[in-house]
C-alpha cells in the first residue's frame, strides 16, 4: 500500500493525510486487528448457529415444528449451509430433527432450559473462544503473556460467563414476546 496517497476521513469529518506516516497506518491496522478479533468473536457459522438454534426454540415454545426453508429465510441464511449446521447440532442433541411429512426441527422444553449457548459455540467453532490469545498467539499464557492478554482474559472469562449462562429458552421468549429480533431486516417495523 502505499503511503503517500492514503488519506482517511476522522470521527470528526476532517481528512487525515497519512502521507509516509507508517506509525499512524500502523496503528490504524492494529486497531482493525483488535477489533476484529476481540469483538467479532463468533465465526459466521456460528452466528447462523446462534440465531437458528433461537429461532427453533422460540417456534417450539408455540409448539411449532420448523423446516431447513423456514430457518434459512428466518436467520437470512443459505438454505445448504443452514442444513449443514443442523446437522451439526442435531449431531450434538441440541436439538431434535423429526424425519417425515411433518418433521422438521424442534427443542423439547427441558433441553431449551439447560441448553445454553456454550454448548452451540462449542458444538459449532469448539473452545476456542473460551481459551484462544486476543491477539491469536499460540504460546500465550500467564507465565508468558501477549500485550493484551490480562485485558483480553477479562473480556474472554465475561464471554464465558454470559455464554454459559444463557439459556436457549431466555432468548427464545424474548423474540417470542418481539422484544428481540434475529436480522436486521426486523427490527425496522
Amino acid at each position: 500500500m502505499c503511503f503517500k496517497t492514503l488519506s482517511l476521513k476522522s470521527k470528526l469529518g476532517k481528512n487525515i493525510n497519512i502521507k509516509n506516516n507508517k506509525r499512524y497506518f500502523c496503528l490504524l491496522l492494529f486497531r482493525y486487528y483488535i477489533c476484529r478479533n476481540i469483538f467479532i468473536m463468533f465465526s459466521k457459522t456460528c452466528e447462523y448457529a446462534i440465531k437458528a438454534s433461537i429461532y427453533i426454540a422460540s417456534q417450539s415454545l408455540e409448539n411449532k415444528r420448523v423446516g431447513i426453508k423456514e430457518i434459512a429465510h428466518e436467520i437470512a441464511s443459505p438454505e445448504a449451509f443452514t442444513a449443514k449446521i443442523l446437522q451439526v447440532l442435531s449431531k450434538n442433541h441440541l436439538l431434535d430433527s423429526i424425519k417425515g411429512p411433518n418433521g422438521g426441527f424442534e427443542i423439547q422444553p427441558e433441553k431449551m432450559r439447560t441448553t445454553k449457548l456454550s454448548a452451540i459455540v462449542k458444538a459449532v467453532d469448539g473452545d476456542n473462544i473460551f481459551i484462544s490469545c486476543g491477539l491469536g498467539l499460540k504460546n500465550c499464557s500467564a507465565k508468558n503473556p501477549c500485550p493484551l492478554h490480562n485485558q483480553f482474559a477479562k473480556i474472554r472469562n465475561d464471554i464465558t460467563k454470559l455464554l454459559e449462562s444463557t439459556s436457549l429458552e431466555e432468548l427464545a421468549t424474548g423474540l417470542t414476546s418481539g422484544l428481540t429480533f434475529l436480522t436486521s431486516t426486523q427490527n425496522q417495523a
